[in-house]
């Protein structure tokens, strides 16, 4: 069985879970933010209130996938993944540069949880 979170207009939901996985659809900051850093911790919030409408939360993210629209925002984005990041489960993680949908957007983050046993 497949349950899904948050559907938006029949195009995509919000997050997917699948057995004891839950799959999290690109992660985008509140509209209004700027700066790589400021948009890197509102995106990581949204992951924890998505992961917890899942019934899990960040310590068992398996992987994350960060897309910046500008490669040279790795340091800003990594301080606030830094303050946010289980230290003691980590995930899996890429970073890579691309083009994202709304040029204001600094960063978007794809993660994949398991559900609690």
């Amino acid at each position: 069985m497949i349950q899904r979170i948050d559907i938006e207009g029949g195009r995509l939901c919000n997050a997917a879970i699948h057995g004891r996985t839950v799959h999290l659809a690109g992660q985008v900051p509140e509209d209004g933010i700027s700066g790589a850093e400021a948009q890197t911790a509102s995106v990581l919030s949204e992951i924890d209130a998505m992961l917890a409408k899942a019934g899990t939360d960040k310590s068992r993210i398996l992987s994350a996938l960060v897309v910046l629209a500008d490669i040279r925002d790795a340091p800003a984005m990594n301080r606030a993944w830094d303050l946010w990041v289980d230290k003691v489960n980590p995930p899996a993680r890429a970073t890579i540069e691309g083009k994202l949908v709304n040029p204001a957007w600094c960063v978007e983050i794809i993660v994949t949880a398991a559900l609690p046993d």
